[in-house]
């Protein structure tokens, strides 16, 4: 249910013409939403394991993070930085900036949590540029256990949430996309998008033109995560679907598909379930019927291969209304190139 009073995002029509899809989870903001997550015991089926061995081979230095991510609430501005797509990038664009732009980002923090204290140590934080740097390792340190073992899986879950999105907009429209969000804590009465915060915020917001990007987020299940002084646009982090999710996989090899099923496939995994799995990598977000029909078997059989597959860890597939959508897994990519 969405609180009585929820942020209300107003759009205009040149705000709904501009607003977009990004592609993939940015990274910065993907570690601010992962480090809400390590220190809260929701979802334990999904997170558990992650949240166990990712806080086994932390640094107590992560308490630095802690601070200026807490659970709910407000975070530090320029520690959830949405528009580079490396973290190597954004993370020397933490180091370069300047000691004005951290005390505003500081001084705008301290001021919306009247209800938690600022630590002590936060204070030298806008004019000492060595702590800076300190806390940016720190940074680097978090993704390196927390995100990127787990790399290619998020890639995964945000492929095939892309091809979901994709039919959404096909079908319905920028109404169907954002009434399909989050429909648990967003809700699309249009021209008015209302968010139900972690926080209880109660707000306006109008974008004025800017249109607002919708960024997925593997770790942000549950509350929406909203950017407002973002540029070059507003962003708005939700949840991608996640029907058969795994965060515990390991990570492995990307490759591109290739275009041909080659015959050391159908050695390995039969003629007709290599056929299927190089249909779905072709043809990512495929429903079963779709499946079905390219590779030239009954609905029947198309969704015992792609059940098999799934299994394997080599597809994912995600669910619109009664429809199964079926993506290639980093590993069934990799299958496809290295039997080539």
């Amino acid at each position: 249910m969405l609180r009585a009073m929820p942020v209300r995002i107003h759009f205009t029509t040149e705000d709904m013409a501009r607003t977009r899809f990004a592609e993939a989870p940015r990274p910065l903001l993907e570690l601010n939403i992962a480090l809400r997550q390590l220190q809260e015991r929701s979802h334990p089926t999904r997170f558990g394991p992650w949240r166990r061995e990712s806080l086994r081979r932390l640094s107590p230095r992560v308490q630095q993070l802690f601070d200026l991510i807490p659970s709910t609430g407000w975070s530090v501005g320029f520690l959830g930085l949405p528009a580079a797509k490396d973290i190597g990038e954004v993370l020397d664009q933490i180091r370069a900036m300047s000691a004005g732009r951290v005390r505003k980002d500081m001084e705008v923090w301290a001021s919306r949590d009247h209800q938690r204290p600022v630590p002590a140590w936060t204070q030298s934080l806008g004019s000492d540029k060595e702590m800076l740097l300190e806390l940016t390792d720190v940074a680097a340190h978090v993704h390196q256990h927390v995100i990127a073992p787990y790399q290619q899986r998020i890639d995964a879950l945000a492929v095939a949430d892309q091809a979901l999105r994709r039919r959404q907009a096909a079908h319905g429209g920028l109404h169907a996309l954002l009434s399909g969000l989050n429909p648990r804590h967003i809700k699309w009465k249009p021209p008015v998008l209302e968010l139900a915060m972690a926080n209880g915020a109660d707000d306006d917001i109008h974008l004025s033109g800017c249109g607002l990007l919708l960024i997925p987020s593997v770790f942000g299940v549950a509350s929406p995560v909203l950017g407002v002084s973002a540029e070059p646009q507003p962003y708005l982090a939700y949840p991608v679907r996640h029907d058969d999710t795994d965060l515990a996989l390991p990570p492995t090899e990307t490759a591109q598909v290739l275009s041909t099923v080659p015959n050391s496939m159908t050695t390995l995994l039969g003629h007709t379930r290599a056929i299927v799995l190089w249909t779905i990598a072709h043809r990512p977000g495929c429903t079963t019927t779709e499946l079905a029909r390219h590779a030239g078997i009954s609905p029947a059989s198309a969704s015992q291969h792609a059940t098999v597959l799934r299994t394997a860890g080599l597809t994912t597939t995600v669910r619109h209304h009664n429809t199964a959508l079926h993506t290639t897994t980093p590993l069934g990519t990799s299958l496809l190139n290295t039997t080539a």
